[in-house]
């Protein structure tokens, strides 16, 4: 793995969760079922050999569909997912809303193909798209979406949750609005928020974990940690482990899968 930019602009303050607490935070993971199975095995494997004896958090941070090869692969998993000794959250990434105001609105929500969208139809088996701007395509496109989308896929995407907790770190999808406190965050600012949140270097009410921009390695600032690596532009997916004050990282490479995938053609 490569290492983790620190660009901290002083010293740390201090952020923790219980020593007998372990969490893993996944980023963006957009349609890349592949990795996101191998990591779930390397987070099985990590869990089975940490001496942590208290409750173990499994924290994913939004943005599971869109540009991606199996957007609705990656849903079904998340949707089913029962890991035994884990609790799990599921946070709303910016691509989750934009896909849901698509299915309350097709005219209104019609940005979302243009963004990814059209990578997370074809997941769902709906293709030959050619006008994406007519009223009357649009409304065809929803319909056969809402007829493809199974009702687990919608319920998850409909229960996503905005922010998650944990000691002294908030989970989120993009970052915070800087100095507005945590409860009077807007869902949008969480899913959406930028270069006002990565830009800040004071600090935050809670340390900031985060995904939707990205970076070539893990981001480790003092008010925040960044996680989109851009696994479905190649890059890997990403996990931050925190314990206590320990911050490490699991990652998972798409050409780990190539490599796999050409030892098992040449074994048959």
């Amino acid at each position: 793995m490569g290492q983790p930019q620190d660009d901290r602009d002083g010293p740390a303050a201090p952020s923790s969760v219980p020593d007998d607490v372990l969490v893993y935070a996944i980023g963006d993971i957009h349609g890349c079922l592949g990795q996101l199975d191998r990591l779930l095995d390397r987070v099985r494997a990590d869990a089975d050999r940490s001496s942590a004896a208290g409750q173990r958090w499994l924290i994913f941070l939004g943005d599971y569909i869109d540009r991606g090869p199996d957007s609705a692969g990656v849903v079904d998993r998340l949707a089913s997912l029962s890991l035994p000794g884990f609790s799990t959250r599921c946070l709303i990434g910016n691509h989750e809303q934009a896909m849901l105001e698509f299915l309350r609105d097709p005219v209104s929500g019609r940005d979302w193909l243009r963004f990814g969208g059209v990578a997370t139809l074809a997941s769902y088996g709906i293709a030959n798209l050619h006008d994406l701007d007519g009223a009357a395509s649009l409304l065809s496109l929803h319909d056969a979406l809402c007829r493809r989308l199974p009702s687990s896929h919608r319920r998850f995407l409909e229960t996503l949750e905005p922010m998650a907790i944990v000691g002294d770190y908030a989970f989120v999808h993009a970052g915070i609005r800087p100095s507005i406190p945590l409860a009077d965050q807007t869902e949008h600012d969480l899913c959406w928020i930028r270069d006002s949140f990565l830009g800040f270097a004071g600090p935050h009410e809670k340390r900031i974990v985060h995904g939707h921009s990205i970076s070539p390695f893990p981001e480790v600032r003092n008010n925040r940690i960044g996680i989109d690596t851009g696994a479905y532009a190649g890059g890997p997916l990403t996990s931050v482990v925190l314990c206590g004050m320990t911050i490490r990282f699991i990652q998972v490479r798409a050409n780990e899968l190539r490599d796999m995938e050409a030892l098992t053609a040449a074994g048959t």
